[in-house]
């Protein structure tokens, strides 16, 4: 088990420009890290950045060009926070083969490549911590959500898998799943609405996940309450139980109210 000190460590935030990147940054700065924050646009990421004292790479994972870029000028890190994404409701058949290979690739296999190049450096060190924004929708499938069902799951193989190839080199990977957030993050910005009774969580709880995943190197946290964990359970041993379960609870609903607002967005 490797431990990583937050306190003087070089941290890149990819995603910055969101409600849980920016939120993630702030828990970041408060344990006294050293940020590197990216994201897409600057009106919200220069105003952070003076906050927080952090650098500012603009930069846009579609484009593998600007990924490298984004890894080089980042410098030495000893924590990546891999947290970008697109969202990606809606049914297959709605999915361009473009919209398909760019969801793909921001969603995982960015934080892949990210992941292999600052672990090479922090293996050459002997210490370092990568955490993997994963989410609920990693361990239970879900009607409509077959796409983003697809980079959640192969993120939480991948993160599972590498930490234990990394596990004799110092260096940990760490896996924080949220479930349904409230405040930010792509669920409220695309307008979903929850059935009555349905528990949501904070971008701070999601953060305090991270600084846990990070101090105590743990594989793997999840950010929801009881009763959201208890179904991903049973999704991910009794899957026809599980969307039978999903459909009686609303599902449907919850998903139609999220399709129209994210469909720019893949």
């Amino acid at each position: 088990m490797t431990r990583q000190n937050i306190k003087g460590a070089r941290a890149l935030v990819t995603g910055a420009t969101g409600g849980i990147g920016q939120a993630i940054a702030r828990a970041l700065h408060a344990q006294g890290a050293e940020l590197v924050l990216s994201g897409r646009r600057t009106d919200i990421l220069e105003p952070l950045a003076k906050e927080l004292g952090a650098q500012v790479i603009v930069a846009d994972l579609a484009d593998l060009d600007d990924v490298a870029r984004l890894l080089r000028e980042s410098g030495s890190l000893d924590i990546l926070i891999a947290n970008a994404a697109l969202p990606a409701s809606g049914a297959l058949l709605e999915y361009t083969h473009e919209e398909i290979l760019r969801n793909v690739s921001v969603n995982l296999t960015v934080p892949i490549l990210m992941a292999r190049d600052t672990a090479e450096a922090m293996v050459g060190r002997g210490h370092g911590q990568i955490v993997m924004i994963g989410s609920m929708s990693g361990r239970t499938a879900s009607a409509s959500a077959s796409m983003y069902n697809a980079t959640k799951f192969g993120l939480r193989g991948f993160s599972l898998a590498l930490r234990q190839d990394l596990a004799g080199h110092g260096v940990g990977v760490s896996l924080v799943e949220p479930g349904f957030i409230r405040d930010a993050g792509m669920f409220v910005e695309a307008g979903g609405k929850l059935p009555r009774g349905v528990r949501t969580s904070t971008p701070q709880q999601v953060a305090k996940g991270v600084v846990k995943a990070i101090k105590r190197d743990r594989a793997e946290i999840v950010v929801a309450p009881i009763e959201l964990r208890a179904g991903a359970a049973v999704g991910s041993v009794f899957p026809t139980l599980s969307a039978r379960l999903q459909k009686a609870g609303g599902g449907d609903a919850v998903i139609d109210s999220m399709v129209e607002g994210q469909r720019s967005k893949r």
